[in-house]
Parts: C-alpha cells; sequence; structure tokens
C-alpha cells in the first residue's frame, strides 16, 4: 500500500469563522454587536475565506514535498513478492509438443507463467539408484559365487569375492519425501530410465526414439539441504559452495568388447543456476535416435553389475526402455537430491490482464486511476490511450516530475524559427504497484489524458503469500495440448506479502539512522526485517558470535556477525519454523551489497532442541477439565515458541520476542505459567526431560538452541511418566549400526536379487 499523507488542518470556513467569533469577547470585551451587516464581522469573513484556502494548499504541499523526500531516501514500500516454483509436463501423445515461455498454468484460482520455452517430450522419465547393502550373509556371497561359476565356468576366490559391493537397485520416489545423498549409492549415481509411454513392439520404440532424438531434454532438479546456511566472506562476494557441476552421460550403443566394459558418452547441458544449492532446470540436447540404444551382446548375469546401469526388475518397464541417463556427482561433492524430473521447467506466479477498461479522460490535471488486480507488475503496465480514433501508446515513468510540458515551450535561448524539440517525455503515466494506482501529469509535468480519450491497460499481477501452494496444486493448464497434464512436484515458495503502511513509516526514522548499511546490531535486525520476497518472524544478532567455533560464545570472534533467522510461515512445521535454503539466499542477496567489507557474516536458522514435558494439575470447582487441559497445553506452547506470542485469551502468557537465546528452560518456570491458566486450582508436579535424557528441573540453551516441543502431556493428578510420551528406543542389531561406506578402487558393484514368494 502506498503511504497515506496526513492532513495538516481539516477546519473548513464555517469552522475558522465560529472560532474567530468566540474569540472577540475575550480579547475585545467592548466589541458587543455580531451581525453579518457589522464592518468588523466582514473582515472576520474574509479572513476565513482566506485562511481555508491557505489551509487547503498547506495540506496539499506536504504530500508532494513528502513523496519527493521519499523518493530521495529511496525508502519505499516493501513490495510484494511472486512465489516461484517448478512444475513437470506429462505427455502421454506419441509427438513432442513444444512450449514457449508464458504458457499460463493454475492451482485452482491462483495463476503461475512457465519462465522458459521447452520440449515436452512423449516419454516418461523413472528415477533409480542402487543402494548399498551392508553385511550381506554368506548365503547371498555364496549365491553369486555359484552364479559366477555357472556363467565364468569356476568359483571365485575369498579374495575375489570379498572385492564384490553389494546393492540393491531401488525407485527413487520424492514423492514419499525420501531424500538421496549421492555419497551414499554404490556408484555416486543417480540413473534415470528414459521409458517410452505404452508398451510396444521394437518398430514402435524405433519411431518413438526418432521422435526424441535431437531433441532437448528439460531436466528438473531440486536439490536438499540438510543444514540451511550462508556465509557472507569479508572483502569479497558471496561465498557459494558446492559449485561443482553434475555431469550427465548416456550409454554409447554397439558391442561390447572384450574387456566387457560400458562406455559413455557426456553430453552437454546448459544450465543458469547452481543446481547443487536452488532449484533449477538443466537442458540436455539428446543425440540422434539411432543413438539412444544399449548394448547388443549384453549377457543377463552382467546386467547391473561394475558400471552399467541397474536392472529393472519390472518387465514391463523393461518393454519401454529406450536409454537410460547416468546423472553422477564428483566425490567431493554434497549433492543431496530432493525431486528430479523430466519436461520440468521453472514458473512464476504471475496473472495477467489483457485490456482493461479505465475511466475516460477528463482533461483534468492530475487524473487518476485505480486497476482491478492488485499487487500490480510495474514493469508489465501498457496503457493506450484512444482519442479522434487515433491510437497511441503512453510510456510509464518512474516519477513525473521529470516529464516534460504538454504544451510546447521552445527554449528563449534559441534563435527565431527553431524548431521545438522537448527533452522529455509528454505522453508518460505513473504507477503505484501496491496499490495499483495510475497518475497521470498535469500539463506541466506530463500531458493530461484528453476529455473523452478511452484508456485501456493491459498489466501483470501477483497475490503474494498466497501463492504459495503445496505440491500437487498446480494441475491445469488452459492453453495446454491434448494429452499434455502439469503439477508441482514441490511446494511453490518466494510469495510475501507487500509492507503495511504503519511498517513503511516507521522505517524512516530508522533509515536516516543507518542509511542502508550494516553497522551495529540494530543496522543489522532492521535492513534484514525489510528484505524483499521473504516474511522474517525473527531476527538475533549475534556480533562477535560464530557459529563454527566450539565454544558457542559471544566475543570469541572479532569480526564475525551471526544472524539467526526464523521465518514467519513454515508448512511443514509451523511451531518451530526453519528457514529453507533459498529463503536464506534471498537474504543473503539483500545484505552483501550493504555490508561493510571487512564483516564476515553466517546466516543460520535456530538449532531446535527437543523436550518432553508432563504436567499434572488439579482443576478448580466448576471447570471443564479438556478445556482447562488444552489452554494449558496451549500456553506452554505460545511460552516456549520461537516467534513473538500474545493470546488475549490467556492473560498473563506473554511472549512478545520469542524464546530468548541462552534462556534455559526451568521446569518451575513452566509450573507457574500453568498456573495462571484460568481454571488452574494448582499445578502439582512439572516433569521436564531434554531428548532422551533423563527428567531434570532444567535443560540448558546454549548458541543457536532453541526449545522444541516434542511431547506434552497435561493430566489431572500426577504428572505422567516422560517414558510414557518418549517413543521406545528399541536397541537395533548391530549389523544394522554399521555405517555402509563407499566402494574402494577395485570394488565391483554387484545388484542383490530379491526373493520372491510363490
Amino acid at each position: 500500500m502506498p503511504l497515506t499523507i496526513p492532513t495538516l488542518d481539516n477546519r473548513g470556513y464555517q469552522e475558522l469563522l465560529e472560532e474567530a467569533l468566540a474569540r472577540i469577547p475575550v480579547y475585545t470585551p467592548e466589541w458587543t454587536n455580531f451581525n453579518e451587516s457589522d464592518p468588523g464581522v466582514t473582515i472576520i469573513e474574509l479572513f476565513a475565506f482566506l485562511t481555508e484556502s491557505l489551509l487547503y494548499r498547506a495540506n496539499q504541499i506536504p504530500e508532494r514535498n513528502r513523496r519527493r523526500f521519499l523518493k530521495l531516501l529511496g525508502i519505499p514500500l516493501k513490495a510484494s513478492s511472486s512465489a516461484v516454483g517448478i512444475v513437470a509436463f506429462t505427455n502421454e501423445s506419441d509427438k513432442t509438443f513444444p512450449l514457449r515461455r508464458g504458457v499460463e498454468v493454475r492451482a485452482g484460482a491462483v495463476p503461475f507463467v512457465t519462465q522458459a520455452g521447452l520440449d515436452v517430450l512423449p516419454i516418461e522419465g523413472r528415477l533409480y539408484y542402487k543402494r548399498l547393502v551392508s553385511n550381506p550373509s554368506n548365503r547371498v556371497k555364496e549365491y553369486y559365487n555359484q552364479l559366477y561359476a555357472s556363467y565364468a565356468g569356476a568359483r571365485l576366490s575369498e579374495a575375489e569375492l570379498a572385492r564384490f559391493s553389494y546393492y540393491e537397485s531401488v525407485p527413487f520416489d520424492p514423492r514419499v519425501g525420501q531424500t538421496l545423498d549421492l555419497k551414499d549409492t554404490a556408484d555416486l549415481s543417480l540413473w534415470l530410465a528414459l521409458l517410452a509411454t505404452k508398451a510396444g513392439q521394437d518398430d514402435y520404440l524405433v519411431k518413438v526414439r526418432d521422435e526424441i532424438g535431437g531433441k532437448t531434454i528439460s531436466l528438473g532438479l531440486v536439490p536438499a539441504v540438510a543444514e540451511a546456511g550462508r556465509r557472507l566472506a569479508p572483502g569479497g562476494r558471496t561465498n557459494q559452495e558446492g559449485l561443482d557441476v553434475l555431469t550427465y552421460r548416456i550409454p554409447v550403443p554397439g558391442r561390447l568388447s572384450g574387456d566387457r566394459k560400458p562406455s559413455y558418452r557426456t553430453l552437454v547441458a546448459d544450465y543458469t543456476v547452481d543446481i547443487l544449492s536452488e532449484p533449477g532446470v538443466v537442458q540436455i540436447t539428446l543425440p540422434k535416435g539411432d543413438e539412444l540404444k544399449l548394448w547388443d551382446n549384453l549377457e543377463p548375469l552382467e546386467a547391473g553389475v561394475g558400471e552399467f546401469p541397474p536392472s529393472l526388475l519390472d518387465e514391463a518397464d523393461e518393454d519401454r526402455l529406450l536409454t537410460w541417463l547416468r546423472i553422477q556427482a564428483p566425490g567431493a561433492t554434497d549433492a543431496k537430491i530432493l525431486w528430479a524430473g523430466i519436461n520440468a521447467t521453472l514458473v512464476k506466479q504471475l496473472g495477467h490482464v489483457s485490456g482493461e477498461v479505465l475511466p475516460q479522460g477528463s482533461g483534468q490535471p492530475d487524473q487518476t486511476a485505480r486497476l482491478s488486480r492488485t499487487p500490480v507488475i510495474p514493469e508489465s503496465v501498457e496503457l493506450l490511450v484512444d482519442h479522434n480514433s487515433k491510437i497511441t501508446r503512453w510510456k510509464l515513468i518512474d516519477d513525473l516530475t521529470n516529464a516534460g510540458p504538454e504544451v510546447p515551450v521552445p527554449d528563449p535561448k534559441d534563435p527565431p524559427g527553431t524548431p521545438y524539440k522537448s527533452k522529455s517525455k509528454v505522453e508518460v503515466f505513473a504507477v503505484t504497484a501496491e496499490s495499483g494506482e495510475i497518475r497521470f501529469g498535469d500539463g506541466i509535468r506530463g500531458k493530461r489524458p484528453p476529455a473523452g480519450a478511452k484508456l485501456r491497460v493491459s498489466y501483470d499481477y501477483g497475490v503474494g503469500r498466497e501463492g504459495n501452494v503445496r505440491a500437487g496444486s498446480i494441475s491445469s493448464g488452459p492453453s495446454l495440448p491434448e494429452g499434455v497434464t502439469v503439477t508441482n512436484p514441490v511446494a511453490t515458495w518466494g510469495g510475501a506479502e507487500a509492507e503495511t503502511v504503519s511498517e513503511g513509516e516507521r522505517q524512516i526514522a530508522a533509515y536516516l539512522r543507518h542509511r542502508d548499511r550494516l553497522v551495529n546490531e540494530e543496522d543489522f535486525r532492521t535492513i534484514t526485517l525489510r528484505t524483499p520476497g521473504v516474511d522474517i518472524g525473527r531476527v538475533e544478532v549475534l556480533s562477535a558470535f560464530s557459529p563454527l567455533l566450539p565454544s558457542n560464545q559471544p566475543g570469541d570472534a572479532p569480526g564475525v556477525v551471526t544472524l539467526m533467522i526464523v521465518p514467519k510461515y513454515d508448512p511443514k512445521r509451523p511451531q518451530t519454523p526453519e528457514p529453507s535454503q533459498e529463503f536464506l539466499d534471498a537474504i543473503c542477496a539483500y545484505l552483501d551489497p550493504r555490508r561493510l567489507v571487512t564483516t564476515e557474516i553466517y546466516l543460520r536458522g535456530p538449532t531446535y532442541v527437543d523436550i518432553w514435558v508432563s504436567v499434572g494439575f488439579s482443576v478448580s470447582a466448576g471447570a471443564t477439565v479438556s478445556e482447562v487441559r488444552e489452554d494449558i497445553r496451549r500456553a506452554l506452547l505460545k511460552f516456549l515458541s520461537p516467534l513473538p506470542q500474545t493470546d488475549e485469551s490467556l492473560p498473563g502468557i506473554r511472549n512478545e520476542k520469542g524464546w530468548l537465546l541462552r534462556k534455559d528452560v526451568v521446569a518451575l518456570e513452566l509450573a507457574a505459567i500453568a498456573n495462571r491458566v484460568a481454571g488452574v486450582l494448582m499445578v502439582d508436579d512439572v516433569k521436564l526431560a531434554r531428548g532422551s535424557a533423563e527428567a531434570s528441573t532444567s535443560v540448558q540453551m546454549k548458541g543457536l538452541e532453541l526449545p522444541r516441543v516434542a511431547g506434552l502431556a497435561a493430566t489431572v493428578g500426577e504428572a505422567l511418566d516422560l517414558d510414557s510420551l518418549r517413543p521406545a528406543l528399541a536397541a537395533a542389531p548391530a549389523g544394522d549400526q554399521q555405517v555402509a561406506t563407499l566402494p574402494k578402487t577395485g570394488f565391483v558393484p554387484v545388484p542383490v536379487v530379491p526373493e520372491e514368494c510363490r
């Protein structure tokens, strides 16, 4: 919303006249005739009229001056931001559909548009990986020794058998929330099976290969970051770790040579972002159709062994297999994949309005009009003015004071007869993104729309935080070809509301203090909260503190500032929000140009510590046990919340800043909070524990730790034992405790054939 300018004085003519007449007996008691025919009253009426005119002018001047002042300071309200996401298309037909940039897809009534063009190939992509099997049984080893003997004619020795690294071919299904770390696979690879959409004979597979040969496959990747965090190194730009890129290779078809080792061809990949740190799409051009094959002489027992692709256990999938795409990471790369899929592209939450009719031109100065959809994307606004059957396109301008005059005013320095040429644009307009208000000139600065002119406007708009939709919400597109469907495999992100009027006005004094530079703690807090595109619930500034030092004490790291940031919303963890990598990336990019060159900044989310709480209480006469129990639970959750909390229905429960850093959780304090709940006669006991530890009177918090309530019970009488709340930690067999390691040089990955019951 735009800043609302207050009125300095709203008194009118009649109020001014009555106030002046009321003062006569005070200052001139000898004046007793107040009739309108009295000359003195006539003079007062004249001054009341003039004063009203002056007040009107005084109320207009601050509005223009204040707008210009804010413009010079560079403190506009933080605009809303549109959500972004990634979508994947499914093509059930037999031909490729090229989609241009700007195709609209929808999540219910929320529109999105694609940010890049792509070829929607008529194939399906299935993801597999080789999951290591640690400590296989002797029975499995003997089984493979027998298989090798039947294949090679001789049994393996113990040393040769020890070189086998056993694995299982496992489908990678992102829909179940699975995260794949390529370091945990047998060959540091993710295998993408390119399948025809339906089974067919060999000639059908040849037809599909010819259809996709030479086309570009759009591979979408969403990385998973275990610990979201960013670092701004002193004296340099943002330090983005994990810049190693993945490699994309495809089998080279033909006959295997005598060494029986497969060969692969590396494909050229085109990408614009670091797909190991943020979601993106990789454009990979496939070879010709006759090169999208596998080896002709691959033996059944060789499938999946060593560098060969994993074997498909489903015969129906095997009949549809065209080829494999191997996605491989270097050994030192931290590559964790949350989702991957083909026919993918990025989308942005935008709606388009075409040809909206505005009120006709009035010919008056400073005419305004308001658009029907907000917030508006200013650079997308196109305005057409139709006057006397002549249509002109007016230009968008940042400030109307920079526009030229409507009537040509020749320069007096020019000699007579010099043709007039305006140095500034005249047919211009300005727009306020938050309110959708379009403003025209006054004739001196910018042209006025002619009286009776027809005004039409086309523009894009967003919906702010409503664009953050869940996975699978995007399911339709009005212009998609027949047989093509769409979905979003992961939730969209980045949508945020615009800054409110009160929040924007509070920034004026803060800006004059920090001048948009990160110097003291208040500067860090204020500027971070104004990061566009993110909803920040809490910022804690820890000066001279580094999260990498084992001491975890402020003052141990001069020149280092750590920002602990808690988002306002988190659909997965609403009680204890955690920032995602994309969330911290946006803040990092905003803070980088505003920090001092010698300052090292760490961006981190809180480290949540699971605590278990059990409360025993007695109820006052007339109180309902279920209501009191729920109020106790709600009061304790709000008291321990990492975000500011207030609740008028729970008097005395105030958590205006969120749980303080390095403040221990004390059982007696929790008892005091529960005792303030209406209907509680007395709190008999409070049991408190950290994680799986024994119950204690307090739980220590240090560094960036904040409490997270893993379990909370409130019962009448004695408090429940904490072991009844915590899930049982069953002792796992010794074999399950061992960590699977990557195969060493010379080890041969061997697939484990699952047993079948018949």
